[in-house]
């Protein structure tokens, strides 16, 4: 199933967008904290099944650049790259998609930059498997952006603000080898993020149906006070 996908998904996500800014307040007011059943199960699939190959990707990305560099796979990489709030099971479906949207968001800048640094220092050259495996992983990150963004707004955030870059290694260091250690962090920075994408995304089904359970306990008691 996850072979299956294809860039198909990258309009259907836009599509997701246009029928509900198309619905006015009213539409608004009804996808605010994803009430929509049928939105809820298709758009957190279609967003699992991308994060889903995007793993696959970058394990053979990893692979890849490790043999590229002659790394072993025990090479060590200190701390994460990516700065969020820690997680906690106090955090609502809202809070919880825009923690992931801004680890990917962040993932997304570290990767363009790591890419635009590989290629003004280690130079361009042919493109091979690496290099297309590369812009594979690039592409693929977006179109899964696309997909928490679009979840995130029918929770009720706010996904087009940008988050805070600031903190971001997006320099990186001028030493070859020490810049080419730093690549490959970013590379496992994607790597570790996809997989919280998936834990993430595999979870909000019972979530939401948790707090619809808590807010349909709280509208009956205030009704029952009345």
């Amino acid at each position: 199933m996850v072979q299956a996908i294809r860039l198909s998904f990258l309009p259907k996500c836009g599509y997701l967008y246009r029928v509900e800014a198309a619905g006015g307040p009213m539409a608004a007011r009804r996808t605010r904290g994803m009430t929509g059943p049928d939105v809820n199960r298709s758009t957190v699939a279609r967003a699992a099944s991308i994060a889903e190959q995007l793993r696959y990707e970058c394990s053979i990305l990893l692979e890849l650049y490790r043999e590229k560099e002659s790394f072993t796979a025990d090479v060590l990489v200190d701390g994460r790259l990516v700065s969020v709030a820690p997680p906690s099971s106090q955090l609502d479906t809202r809070d919880k998609l825009w923690r992931l949207h801004s680890a990917l968001m962040q993932c997304r800048s570290l990767l363009e930059r790591a890419i635009a640094r590989e290629e003004e220092e280690l130079g361009g050259g042919k493109k091979g498997d690496y290099e297309t495996q590369r812009k594979m992983v690039k592409d693929r990150l977006s179109y899964l952006l696309i997909c928490t963004g679009e979840l995130l707004k029918t929770a009720g955030g706010a996904a087009l603000l940008t988050p805070s870059l600031e903190g971001l290694e997006l320099d990186g260091p001028t030493a070859l080898f020490e810049l080419k250690l730093w690549v490959y962090r970013i590379f496992k920075e994607v790597d570790y993020w996809t997989k919280t994408a998936i834990t993430t995304l595999e979870a909000l089904p019972s979530v939401i149906a948790k707090e619809r359970v808590m807010t349909s306990r709280v509208r009956t008691t205030r009704s029952t006070r009345r």
